[in-house]
Formats: structure tokens, C-alpha cells, sequence
């Protein structure tokens, strides 16, 4: 165990020695949730590993494992003992693609399978829908040669379709069977029944029995062996399509930043990958280029865009010594600087692989899903072989009783109920990261939404945590100028917000500050300090008490005024002598009124927590309309009013920045950090805002409730269409309503149930913000719980767009084209102008403008 100095005064972090290790492993062959189940428990039972996330959307594994234990190849041997294949991440060279190609490839192989399957289709129903059929397949003489035509089609499409075959077997052989099992033996069955009919077929007509013959030629069901491959594939074709776009947000963040880069080395610029930028390399940076990395800015000057990242709308000048994010853009100017976080360390990386475990990660609601999934296929194989017993049992013929359960097989749909909420989960967090909300895992998502209370810091949460000094007033030992002189010359060895108030003042004012000896800070009090030989003491009242100092009648009255218009009071003591005060005022930010608001609106209960007097506390809380609020609360009762709430059945949200908030942070149900706040409250913190807006938190549990309420819908819909199709497929309604179905509709069905669920989390894709929603004249449509704006006449806004790329009237002709294509919105463009002057009648934000422009190959540069 080894201690290091904490960043909290007077105390140390023990960090134990550990050999656990996180790693990201590539996955081929899932194609259900009965496959992740299945490398999930191949996995688990892996002496050594502690924890497990396989992510179906994206064919990923995360493992966390004791490297003295074991090692990556067992881990990989585990999953290929399962049947599917494994590789580490970015070592997948032996691995089927997962790419566009790929997409590509199984685009082709299900044109070429369709273009079979319509001839296919004439052939075996072509005489029934009275469609000219040529001669060599028409007359009942040459039905060998239709039969055996029809037979080959089948093969080839089967054949194209193999992987169906070759991976369905597979996990049956090793006893994991998932949906491509039940589609494997579904359309085998099928095959192998018309091929045997085949076989009688071509044995009467041997013997001149053309009779029975065409009798046995009405038992095929080839065209059905092919059309439930073929359904399947356009399904799944479609499902990975729709699956795609599930992780848009992450393709967004992953674009801000480019992909080459220009730095010196050697004395000469060179065009880089930017996977080959190191650490201490300078990089130039010109107008209208993203920056790759992080760095320090070391010669010239640039206005930056920041917006991507912090959320601030107005450009920021960075100068010499200034940081720069990656990830964001340069407006104008030209610099160069000095990369000091590359690769997997930037801060957009950072927020990028927040978003990516968020997503793959389960939340508390899937646990059903994945039970179910666990034995869903097995338990659907039996009931298929029950089907068919049944019937035959019943006194159905053969083919009947095949039809009822090859149509169970390929009807029972366990890809519905596996996205179900892995869908939900990874467009909710990926909308949240594109409105500056980075949810760390499902589990905070979920427990987000079943929030009762929120409690807030005052301090930097609330407020802008940036005070100053407002009033100085003195008992006449020091005029004004001499009590700042002395308060700040000690204060400059503090770090909190306060005493950086104090010290920016005394610097405004030009004052120059001494040196202070013997330094103490008195947690929940204050300091104190030798100032030129005077003793000097800087606090709250509580040093007051402790000092034995009463305040005259008089000075109270000032001081209890001051407090109620939400100062801080910061009392200055010389030689145990009051010598004055401070009332320090820290703004509250603009949103915090209208937030407070919304979350009493959406039946949240409020609790603002502060180191400030009673006074002071009391007259925010009642200028905000807090419902609850606990005052001169020291660093270590946080925590302990966080548990209090707990123990009465409350389920807390913590909202705070600074170090004394990470324990509170961590002890409630859900930690949300501001986003300007310190790195340790950033990492203990479940939910980081990176705007540092109070009205993200607003956001946050909106698109929470959003996501859980996409995620019971989903299994709804899952479970339910489960209990009904499989039955109907069965032939349960058979003798009331002569119900049932043949196995393409129920192939058709099955691919359909995993596109409804993954459309419906598409959905989430629109979420709005709570700023987005209502105006105070506009009308309001909710529909499943999304808001759509629209604002009345007199209300349309006119935005004018700044658009580079456009070199003619063809140009200008395609941007009207696609800005008026957008809902909502007129637009009249001018390519000599460079600008298109857009008058839209509801919310819209710059993003969506700006995207659709850059889908058609222009840029905006600017939105006025």
C-alpha cells in the first residue's frame, strides 16, 4: 500500500497495488442476445475475471480481469469455444470485417438472394396468379424439370446465405443455440421435407404415375426454406442499418476532431496522422482548422470556437500560455503549440470513451431481458418439437404439423427483447453527450430517473463561483486600503474561491501584498497568519465565537442586511481585534431561478447546501424558491445530510464541483459534477455537465425518464409480441378462428420486431431540452413524451447563415434546396453573398442547420 499527499488539506489517499487490468476485446458471430448471453457466461466463469460487458450493437467485449490470474488468450479461447470469434481491439485483422464493406457485402448478397427469389416465385406460384409461364415449365409433362429448377434456385440462395447455416450449427453443436439456430433448422426443415417430396415426385413419374406425382409436388415448401433466409437477411439488413445509427453521436464527437494534422520537426512542417502526434511535438494551427489535441499555446494568437466542447457560444482570444482543447475550432488567427495530451488522453477522446462504456454498459431494468434471453431459444426448440407432436397426435397430416413448427421456430424473436434496452441506453447517452451531459454509466441513467431530491452546493453550482468583494467596512484600527492589504497578503496561500476574491481585489486596486508566516487554515472557519508582525485572522462567525468578539448593535444591523442580500460576511481580526469585514457576493448564475422551477415542477424536492450563515443561506434559498436548505455546513456534513435523506427512503442526486463535494458525491444515488468544477469531483461523479449550466441537471432527468420510459416500451413491445406471435404461430387459434401462420410471414414478422424496437430508441435521437420546450405564447404537442414547438406567427425568428464552399448558381440551387427540405424552414440563398437568409417558424438548433449543409458538401462558418 502506498500513501500520497491528498489534495484535501491534512489528509492522504492509500492506493492499494493491484493487478487488475480493463480490457477491450472485438467480438464476431453475435447476431442475438442469446449470443452476448452466451459470451458473457463463457467468460464469467474464467478464473480471475471479475467483470463482464459484452456490447451487441457494437461486437465489442470490456473485461476487467487479474492479470496474475489469467490473460487475454484465455479469454479469447473461451469466447472461441463458444462458437464466435475474438480478437483484442485494434489486433482484429483476423476477424470479419464490421465495416461498410461489410455492409456493403451483405447488401449485394441480399440483392442477388431477392433476384433469385422472384424467380423462384414464379416458378412455384407463377401458374396460380395466371402469369405467362414458358413451355419447358408450364405443362404437367415437364414437372421434373420445374421441380429440379426450383431446387437449384433454392440451394443458391441458401448457399448465399450460409452463414445463417454454418453459425446456427455451430453454437447447436456446442450447445448454445441462438436465433440463427432457430433459422438454421427452420429453413433446413423445410428444405429437407421438399427435397424428399422431390425425391417421391421424381419416383412416380418414373413409373408413368403422374397423379400421384403432382400430388407429392404440392408438398414443397422450397420457396419457403428460401423466403425465411431471405426475409431474415433484408431484416437484419435493415436492423444493422438502423443500428448504426444508434451510435451517430459518438461518429459526431469522433469527427470534431481531423484526421491529419500539420507540425514542425526538424525545422520542417510535415502532414501527420494524427495517431503519430506525440506528446511535446509543435503543431500549426491556422483559421478553420479543428484542434487535433491538447496543448499550450507557445507563439501567435487565435480565436477559438469552444462550443463543442464547453458550450460557450462567443469565440474565446487565447494568447501565449493559454490552453487549448481538442476538438474544437479555430475562427480566426494563426499560432503554434505544443501538443501535451495525445491519443487516448485528450479531452475529447476522454468525453468520447465516457460515451462509448456508457453505452455498452447494462442498466438494472435489462436484468429481465437477459435471464430471459439466457434460455429463450432452447426453450423454443422444445416448444417447436411440442407443436409438431401435438399436431400429429391430433391427427394432422405431416406437412401441417412441420408447417405449425418450423413457423414457432422462425417466429420467436430473442433480438427484440436483447436491444431492447442496449438500444435505448447507447442513443440516450449518446444524446446526452451532444447537449453536453456525460452519463458514465446505464445504471446512473436508470437510478437518475427515480430521483425524489436534489441537493445542491451553493457554491460554483448555484452560483457562478466567482465572488466579489461588494462592501468593505472598517471599525477604524485600518482605513480600507490597509484592511485589504492585510486580509489579502494572507489569503494568497489559500485556494478558495473566496480568498481569490480578496486577492483580486486587493490586485485590481494595485495594492502590493507582503509575506505572511505561519499559515494556518481552520477547516469551517477561516485563517490566520502573521502580516508584518501583526496576527491576523480572516473568517466566519463561528471565529468570532471562538475569539470571544461580539459585534455592537449597530454593525449587527449592517452585517444582517448584508447577509440578506445574499452576501458573504468574511470577518478580518488584527491582534484579536475586529478590524473589519467583507461582504462578498457570488452571482447566482442566470438559469439557477428558472431550474429550481422546472424541478419543482417535474415533483422534485430541493435541499441547497452551504458553508455560509444562516442569514446569507436563507435569503438565496428564498430568492430561488428552494424548498429545503442547511447552512454554515462544513466539509465533512454533506456526506452525512446525503445519508440522513437516504435512511428516510429518499433517492438523492448530488450536484456539485468542488473537492468537499466528492465524498457527498460518491455516497449519493447519483453524482452530478458541473463541468468546470475540480477533477476529483469529476471523477467521483456519475453524470458530468459540461456546461456547467444548472439547467443541464433540469435536462439530465428529462432525458433520463426518456430513456427508461423508451426502455420499458421497448420490452413491452418485446415481451409482448413474443407471448402473441408465438402461439398464433403455433396454430394456438387454429380451431376458433382458423388462425396460423406459414413460415415466411412469420420470418417477415420476426425481422420486423427487431426493427420496431430499434426504431422506437431511434426516437430518443429527438429528445429536446426543457429550454427547448414551451414558450410562453407557443403551443405544445407531446407525443410519447417528446416536445414539439409550435410557436404561433408573430414568433418565427430569422436566422442568417455564413456559408463557405458555394462557387455558382448550381451551388446555391442544391443549399435552398436542403434548407427548405428542413421542417419548418424558408430559406433564400445567394452564392455571391456566401449567406442564406433562413425564416423558421419553431425551434430549431445551429447544429441541425449546420449538419444538413455539411451532408451536402458546404460548411457554415458562421450564424447570426
Amino acid at each position: 500500500m502506498v500513501n500520497i499527499p491528498s489534495p484535501i488539506r491534512g489528509g492522504v489517499l492509500r492506493i492499494e497495488r493491484t493487478t487488475m487490468k480493463n480490457e477491450n476485446f472485438s467480438i464476431s458471430g453475435m447476431t442475438c442476445s442469446a449470443c452476448s448471453t452466451h459470451v458473457d457466461k463463457a467468460v464469467k466463469t474464467i478464473p480471475g475475471v471479475k467483470e463482464v460487458q459484452v456490447n451487441l450493437l457494437q461486437n465489442t467485449m470490456k473485461v476487467e480481469y487479474d492479470e496474475q490470474a489469467t490473460d487475454t488468450q484465455v479469454i479469447i479461447d473461451a469466447v472461441l469455444k463458444s462458437g464466435y470469434g475474438a480478437s483484442v481491439e485494434g489486433t482484429e485483422k483476423d476477424l470479419p470485417k464490421k465495416t461498410k464493406d461489410d455492409f456493403l457485402e451483405r447488401k449485394t448478397q441480399l440483392i442477388q438472394s431477392v433476384s433469385l427469389l422472384v424467380l423462384l416465385s414464379y416458378l412455384t406460384m407463377g401458374k396460380m396468379l395466371h402469369l405467362p409461364i414458358p413451355r419447358i415449365f408450364a405443362n404437367d409433362e415437364n414437372l421434373a424439370v420445374n421441380l429440379l429448377t426450383q431446387l437449384l434456385l433454392t440451394i443458391t440462395i441458401l448457399i448465399i446465405n450460409r452463414h445463417y447455416f454454418i453459425q446456427g450449427f455451430r453454437t447447436l453443436l456446442h450447445r448454445r443455440p441462438t436465433m440463427d439456430s432457430l433459422v438454421a433448422v427452420g429453413a433446413t426443415a423445410s428444405f429437407l421435407y421438399s427435397l424428399w417430396n422431390i425425391y417421391l415426385v421424381l419416383y412416380h413419374l418414373g413409373r408413368g404415375d403422374l397423379t400421384q406425382a403432382l400430388g407429392y409436388s404440392h408438398n414443397l415448401y422450397l420457396d419457403g426454406a428460401a423466403m425465411i433466409v431471405v426475409f431474415i437477411s433484408i431484416g437484419k439488413l435493415m436492423e444493422a442499418r438502423s443500428k448504426g445509427k444508434t451510435t451517430e453521436a459518438i461518429d459526431k464527437l469522433m469527427n470534431l476532431a481531423p484526421k491529419k494534422v500539420t507540425i514542425i520537426r526538424n525545422g520542417s512542417e510535415k502532414l501527420v496522422d494524427i495517431s503519430a502526434v506525440l506528446a511535446g511535438d509543435i503543431i500549426i494551427l491556422k483559421t478553420g482548422e479543428s484542434i487535433a489535441v491538447d496543448g499550450i499555446l507557445g507563439e501567435g494568437s487565435v480565436s477559438v470556437d469552444e462550443s463543442s466542447i464547453t458550450g460557450e457560444s462567443l469565440p474565446v482570444d487565447k494568447k501565449t500560455g493559454d490552453s487549448l482543447i481538442s476538438g474544437t475550432m479555430v475562427k480566426s488567427g494563426y499560432c503554434r503549440y505544443e501538443a501535451t495530451k495525445v491519443g487516448k488522453d485528450t479531452t475529447l477522446q476522454g468525453i468520447i470513451n465516457l460515451v462509448t462504456e456508457a453505452g455498452a454498459s447494462k442498466a438494472p431494468i435489462a436484468r429481465l431481458a437477459d435471464t430471459i434471453a439466457g434460455v429463450f431459444v432452447p426453450v423454443v426448440m422444445l416448444l417447436a418439437l411440442g407443436v409438431f407432436i401435438i399436431w400429429i397426435v391430433s391427427g394432422a397430416e405431416f406437412s401441417f404439423a412441420l408447417t405449425m413448427a418450423i413457423s414457432v421456430l422462425v417466429v420467436s424473436c430473442p433480438c427484440a427483447l436483447g436491444l431492447a434496452t442496449p438500444t435505448a441506453i447507447m442513443v440516450g447517452t449518446g444524446r446526452g453527450a451532444q447537449l453536453g451531459i456525460l452519463i458514465k454509466n446505464a445504471k446512473s441513467l436508470e437510478q437518475l430517473a427515480k430521483v425524489h431530491t436534489v441537493v445542491l452546493d451553493k457554491t460554483g453550482t448555484i452560483t457562478e463561483g466567482k465572488p466579489v468583494i461588494e462592501e468593505t467596512l472598517t471599525t477604524g484600527i485600518y482605513s480600507a486600503e490597509q484592511l485589504l492589504h492585510l486580509a489579502a497578503s494572507l489569503e494568497k496561500y489559500s485556494e478558495h474561491p473566496l480568498s481569490l476574491a480578496i486577492v483580486n481585489h486587493a490586485k485590481a486596486q494595485g495594492i502590493a501584498l507582503s509575506e505572511a508566516k505561519g499559515f494556518t487554515a481552520i477547516p469551517g472557519e477561516g485563517i490566520l497568519g502573521v502580516v508584518q508582525t501583526i496576527q491576523v485572522c480572516v473568517g466566519n462567525g463561528r471565529m468570532l465565537e471562538k475569539h470571544g468578539i461580539f459585534l455592537s448593535s449597530s454593525l449587527s444591523k449592517q452585517v444582517e442586511t448584508l447577509a440578506q442580500m445574499g452576501g458573504t460576511i468574511l470577518f478580518v481580526l488584527t491582534d484579536e481585534k475586529l478590524a473589519g469585514l467583507f461582504a462578498i457576493r457570488d452571482k447566482v448564475k442566470e438559469d439557477s431561478k428558472e431550474s429550481i422551477m422546472k424541478l419543482k415542477k417535474m415533483g422534485l424536492r430541493t435541499i441547497m447546501l452551504t458553508g455560509d450563515s444562516l442569514l446569507n443561506a436563507k435569503g438565496i434559498a428564498d430568492g430561488l424558491d428552494i424548498d429545503e436548505f442547511h447552512a454554515g455546513v462544513l466539509p465533512g456534513d454533506k456526506q452525512k445530510i446525503i445519508q440522513d435523506l437516504q435512511k428516510s427512503g429518499m433517492k438523492v442526486a448530488m450536484v456539485g464541483d468542488g473537492i468537499n463535494d466528492s465524498p457527498s458525491l460518491v455516497t449519493a444515488d447519483v453524482g452530478i459534477a458541473i463541468g468546470a468544477g475540480t477533477e476529483i469531483a469529476i471523477d467521483s461523479a456519475d453524470i458530468v455537465l459540461i456546461h456547467s449550466k444548472l439547467s443541464d441537471v433540469v435536462n439530465a432527468i428529462a432525458l433520463s425518464k426518456a430513456t427508461l420510459r423508451n426502455i420499458k416500451e421497448n420490452l413491452f413491445w418485446a415481451l409482448g409480441y413474443n407471448v402473441f406471435g408465438i402461439p398464433l404461430a403455433a396454430g394456438a387459434f387454429f380451431s376458433l378462428w382458423g388462425w396460423h401462420l406459414n413460415p415466411m410471414i412469420a420470418s417477415a414478422m420476426m425481422s420486423c420486431s427487431s426493427i420496431i424496437v430499434v426504431s422506437n430508441a431511434l426516437r430518443l435521437r429527438f429528445f429536446m431540452t426543457r429550454a427547448n420546450q414551451k414558450k410562453s405564447d407557443s403551443i405544445t404537442r407531446h407525443v410519447a413524451g417528446y416536445g414539439l414547438n409550435i410557436p404561433s406567427e408573430e414568433n418565427k425568428m430569422t436566422k442568417e447563415l455564413m456559408i463557405e464552399g458555394m462557387m455558382c448558381e448550381h451551388c446555391q440551387a442544391r443549399v435552398q434546396s436542403t434548407l427548405n427540405s428542413l421542417e419548418g424552414v424558408q430559406a433564400i440563398v445567394s452564392f455571391k453573398d456566401k449567406k442564406a437568409v433562413c425564416t423558421i417558424d419553431h425551434i430549431i438548433r445551429d447544429d441541425v442547420l449546420k449538419e444538413a449543409i455539411a451532408e451536402v458538401g458546404y460548411k457554415v462558418v458562421g450564424i447570426k
